[in-house]
């Protein structure tokens, strides 16, 4: 049980750098979305990273567009 909850508190922190970080850099490929996120935070693993994209995601607060080499991702 202790170790669901240290891991939704992760997912839910990774939720906020996400958004703060689309809200600051705007539509941006997901690999360097997760790239840059990862080089501010080390102990930022990228699992954590997709989980916080599916749950703002689910929330309907993204947008993505499929390119030929990447997708991009913003806020909506």
């Amino acid at each position: 049980m202790k170790s669901e909850l240290a891991t939704q508190d992760q997912i839910i922190a990774t939720v906020g750098e996400i958004y703060n970080y689309l809200s600051e850099n705007g539509e941006v490929s997901i690999s360097k979305l997760s790239k840059d996120m990862r080089a501010q935070n080390k102990d930022l693993n990228e699992m954590f990273i997709n989980m916080g994209l599916g749950w703002l995601s689910r929330e309907d607060k993204l947008a993505y567009t499929r390119k030929p080499k990447s997708t991009t991702v913003k806020l909506v």
